[in-house]
């Protein structure tokens, strides 16, 4: 009867959770449930301890947990939102949320703000920017010079930075972005929608690189 009884109070309460979280993002309750089966595969990767490490999201985007990458450093900073050093099932919908085909493009364009303003001064600077390009090329596996880099970087604050004092703040990004919508493309991942086994790669290729491969 005990038994019964704990087993039905841990349903109501599971149920309850995702209830929550689904409320707070554009996930359904199922998409929501689908999403833990993702996030257990995940936080097994290197050690079954119920949280995404960073070895284990870099195991999921490179298959090598000694990889160093930092792009992946920076997602799993973004995704970590109590900043302990883990990933927990809340924290993980919340931010997947983002990538979600129904999320708001604002939040969209602000979680990509973030992820380059690497040193959250609230501004992306130039240097900021040249590491994660040369980041977000290797994460794909692709090589261009030092020059090629530093024209992408040049032309992007050229079209970005309208106040010319040499970084890019939130609305000057904004307005950016929504000039060149192609910029966060791969933040929006259908098959959230079907939420699959498969981990996504987020890779962010501006229009400005992509005329420059």
């Amino acid at each position: 009867m005990g038994c019964c009884q704990s087993k039905r109070t841990k349903t109501t309460a599971w149920c309850k959770e995702l209830t929550v979280l689904a409320s707070g993002t554009p996930f359904t309750v199922s998409e929501v449930e689908a999403s833990h089966e993702l996030f257990k595969k995940l936080s097994s990767s290197v050690i079954a301890d119920g949280f995404i490490s960073k070895e284990d999201l870099q195991f999921a985007l490179f298959r090598n947990n000694n990889k160093k990458n930092l792009f992946a450093n920076r997602m799993f900073d973004l995704f970590d939102v109590k900043c302990n050093g883990v990933i927990e099932f809340g924290e993980f919908v919340q931010s997947l949320g983002v990538f979600h085909p129904n999320a708001p493009v604002e939040e969209k364009i602000y979680f990509a703000f973030r992820l380059y303003d690497l040193r959250q001064t609230g501004f992306i600077e130039q240097e900021e920017l040249k590491e994660m390009v040369v980041a977000l090329l290797q994460e794909s596996n692709l090589e261009l010079s030092d020059d090629v880099v530093q024209t992408i970087v040049d032309k992007t604050f050229s079209d970005a930075d309208s106040k010319g004092d040499g970084k890019i703040d939130p609305e000057e990004w904004k307005e950016f972005v929504l000039k060149n919508p192609s910029i966060i493309k791969n933040m929006t991942l259908p098959f959230l929608k079907d939420v699959t086994m498969a981990f996504p790669s987020f890779v962010l290729i501006s229009e400005v690189g992509e005329s420059e491969m």
